[in-house]
């Protein structure tokens, strides 16, 4: 068994996977924000529309993301900072020219109507 991509013990399957796949909802902004580096690794563009918040989405075209994330290979996630509706936190990956590279954001979450969204991220 190999660690989920989110950097959890636990395997994809038994951690990320059921977020992304729609058999359960993330319960923090953190999990939601783990959830949502998983799918850039695996290429899930809709997840990341889907639990994009409605007031950005507009920012956040679909053939934009896959493409961010099918060019990339995503080696790890790094939470630095939580509260209730922030995550701090540095991803690392290669880009397509297999240069090392460290996105480092500030997100900001909200909880409505029973469900976490990403609102948007500082660098």
């Amino acid at each position: 068994m190999t660690n989920c991509y989110c950097g959890n013990s636990q395997s994809f399957e038994n951690c990320c996977q059921p977020y992304i796949i729609g058999i359960k909802k993330a319960a923090t902004a953190e999990a939601l924000m783990r959830s949502r580096y998983s799918a850039y690794a695996t290429q899930n563009a809709d997840y990341l529309v889907a639990t994009t918040h409605s007031s950005t989405r507009k920012n956040h075209k679909k053939s934009d993301i896959l493409e961010w994330s099918k060019s990339n290979q995503w080696i790890k996630l790094e939470v630095l900072a939580t509260t209730e509706t922030t995550v701090t936190f540095k991803a690392y990956y290669l880009d397509y020219q297999l240069k090392a590279q460290i996105h480092h954001e500030h997100s900001i979450f909200i909880f409505e109507n029973g469900s976490w969204f990403y609102v948007d991220g500082s660098y």
